[in-house]
């Protein structure tokens, strides 16, 4: 398997090359195999749709308040949108028990809808 090496304020980590996510995602695979299922099982679908419209909500009400130009908003909308109608549902491969508030689920999203948003 081909890695690309990602960096972040612990440091540098490999990240499969074809990933979209990023480095806290890959730290949260690491280090937070807590029960073997993964977070796209049935339960997950709706959580990550759940993602998807926040992350949409949330680009947009920036985008209104003049926080986020149009050009950038527009991107990650578009991101949001995709990630809301299940078309990456393999990026999001955390266990689905996880320590604390649910970070990791909510950087796994960042990561990958920024990632997908770099590419519109």
């Amino acid at each position: 398997m081909k890695y690309r090496i990602e960096k972040d304020t612990m440091g540098e980590v490999n990240v499969p090359h074809d990933a979209l996510w990023g480095a806290q995602t890959q730290r949260a695979l690491e280090n937070f195999n807590i029960s073997g299922i993964k977070f796209a099982f049935p339960f997950g679908r709706s959580f990550i749709e759940a993602l998807g419209v926040i992350k949409f909500a949330a680009a947009s009400s920036n985008q209104k308040l003049k926080l986020l130009d149009a050009r950038k908003a527009k991107a990650i909308k578009i991101a949001s949108k995709e990630v809301l109608a299940g078309l990456h549902d393999s990026q999001f491969p955390l266990d689905i028990f996880q320590t604390g508030s649910g970070t990791s689920t909510n950087m796994n999203a960042n990561e990958v809808i920024a990632n997908l948003a770099t590419k519109k």
